[in-house]
């Protein structure tokens, strides 16, 4: 693991966009591997700003909550559309669909769109409990695309984005442990204070399915970013 530390979550985001615009700007990033949620937002405001050419490039998304329509403000398609799609001039972009009639149809279909577009880089966050895409703490890390039932950890962190929490959902389809493994390079995000038990797991803890995000351990091309509140129990 490479680990960068900034002094806060303005200068972290700056250093995890050069890595993403260098691999844009030579060509090595021919599919691109996206998050969602608050880590994200000054990557990519940075991005939409740095008017980059990404016409050959294809993105696709880690997750998408199930019950909610790609026009639903609270949907993932949505806010990929608002923060970087409509702005970029993508080749292709692919999301999950939530609101698939047969959702295991639905995971054999997304797994299908990883394998014609490898990954050549992913960008994750962390969540509290130490998921990754929505890949709760015991998800096997042999796991591809599946449906996953949101964790109450993972619904309280969620909630400030929906009017009640009654709102958020519960289900959502992910990108499993071994679809995130399998990208050639990931970039993990990771801001603030509620984020430094997990970090500290993540990256000095056993490997271990109880921190999905150990796992990263195994990975031959990892960098972590984070600012100091994140990397506050690091030793």
């Amino acid at each position: 693991m490479n680990i960068i530390i900034a002094k806060n979550d303005q200068e972290a985001s700056e250093k995890a966009f050069e890595l993403v615009k260098t691999g844009l700007q030579n060509g090595k990033i021919k599919t691109l591997g996206l998050a969602t949620g608050s880590t994200p937002l000054k990557l990519y405001a940075q991005m939409r700003e740095a008017n980059l050419d990404v016409a050959d490039v294809t993105t696709v998304n880690l997750d998408e909550y199930i019950g909610l329509e790609a026009d639903n403000p609270q949907s993932y398609n949505y806010y990929m559309e608002q923060e970087l799609f409509k702005s970029m001039n993508f080749k292709a972009s692919y999301l999950p669909n939530g609101v698939a009639e047969d959702l295991e149809a639905e995971c054999e279909r997304y797994e299908s769109i990883l394998a014609d577009h490898p990954v050549d880089l992913q960008i994750l966050g962390l969540g509290t409990n130490g998921h990754i895409g929505f890949n709760e703490p015991g998800t096997p890390f042999a796991a591809k695309t599946h449906v996953v039932e949101l964790t109450q950890s993972t619904i309280e962190a969620n909630k400030r984005f929906f009017e009640r929490e009654e709102d958020v959902p519960t289900l959502a389809v992910s990108m499993g442990i071994a679809s995130i493994m399998a990208a050639k390079e990931i970039v993990l995000l990771a801001f603030g204070e509620a984020k430094a038990d997990a970090v500290q797991q993540m990256v000095e803890g056993p490997v271990t399915e109880d921190c999905p995000a150990s796992v990263l351990q195994n990975h031959p091309n990892v960098t972590i970013v984070l600012d100091e509140a994140a990397a506050s129990k690091l030793k």
